[in-house]
């Protein structure tokens, strides 16, 4: 099966993200209005890589960049690869935080891939570029919510990750609280226990149910929807001053949760303005980012191009 590629350079715009939301672990997302741009276009040979924005100096330039391996990963299932690509990245999620920035850098990357393909669609359509991404990433929970947008549940079955986006209820105001250090989710998981009591895991099972219908009808509920004892305790000790936030914000009356795997920290009303999360912490009030992934054609506009431009942080 032979594969033709579009002339034109293409451009996606992806959403942070945060996973679990409390006891939904690895299972719950939302998407959230902070946003990074990145275009490609086929060349005649060679792989470059312009960064600007978060990871600039970082991350790789070439072949090793998250988003060119996803787009590998998706011209394979496409049938066949371009001679060359030049990839052009404006970051504006934050590296390393929880807030789903490698997500976004795959799905980016089977997005573009899939639009640089004549019949891209069809080859690739929108339940394999889930299942693509969830591959790539290891688990569906950031990448269901970026694709999608607004506050999605995914699972996995055989043939692989599934997932359903649900609406929002209005009541539902995030604030992220970023901090400067970095985390990994490597250290994060290795946290974990191998197995759990049986009634901490009916307790989440409960909560869990609960955290749906407060987040699409009933935010009043966030507050107990958002116990979790799968967790959140078990990886304390790794990053206590994020765990001491969490703490601070649930006594407040603040649905507060761990942001994935930390180490930002995720609240789903707006904090009390006499809260003071100090100097190590960025505040950010972000709104719901409903629509999902977008795709376009040509390269990033000026706007675009704005490491600070898309996104609502204060």
């Amino acid at each position: 099966m032979s594969t033709n590629f579009m002339p034109d350079p293409v451009r996606v715009r992806v959403a942070a993200t945060s996973a679990n939301l409390g006891p939904g672990f690895d299972a719950v997302g939302l998407a959230l209005g902070l946003y990074d741009d990145i275009s490609a276009e086929v060349t005649s040979g060679g792989v470059t890589v312009r960064i600007a924005g978060e990871g600039a100096g970082d991350l790789p330039g070439d072949e090793r960049h998250l988003v060119v391996s996803a787009m590998r990963a998706a011209f394979d299932e496409c049938g066949g690869q371009p001679a060359g690509l030049a990839v052009e990245c404006v970051n504006r999620i934050p590296q390393a935080r929880g807030l789903g920035s490698s997500s976004a850098a795959i799905v980016a990357g089977v997005l573009l891939a899939r639009a640089l393909v004549m019949d891209g669609e069809r080859r690739l359509d929108d339940a394999a570029v889930l299942r693509l991404a969830a591959r790539l990433e290891g688990h569906p929970d950031n990448v269901a919510p970026c694709l999608l947008g607004g506050f999605t549940i995914a699972w996995t079955e055989s043939e692989g990750a599934k997932a359903v986006s649900l609406p929002v209820a209005a009541g539902v105001r995030p604030t992220v609280f970023v901090p400067t250090g970095r985390g990994l989710t490597a250290t994060a998981r290795a946290a974990l226990p191998a197995t759990v009591p049986h009634l901490d895991a009916a307790s989440n099972a409960g909560r869990a149910a609960l955290l749906v219908h407060a987040l699409s009808v009933a935010p009043e509920l966030l507050l107990p929807a958002t116990a979790d004892r799968l967790h959140q305790d078990y990886r304390a000790e790794t990053m206590p001053a994020t765990a001491a936030l969490v703490a601070a914000l649930r006594a407040a009356d603040v649905p507060a949760v761990l942001s994935g795997a930390g180490p930002s920290v995720l609240a789903l009303r707006e904090p009390p303005a006499d809260l003071a999360a100090g100097p190590d912490w960025q505040v950010w009030s972000l709104p719901v980012e409903v629509r999902g992934a977008r795709v376009g054609r040509g390269r990033l506009g000026h706007a675009e191009r704005d490491p600070v431009a898309a996104g609502r942080k204060s």
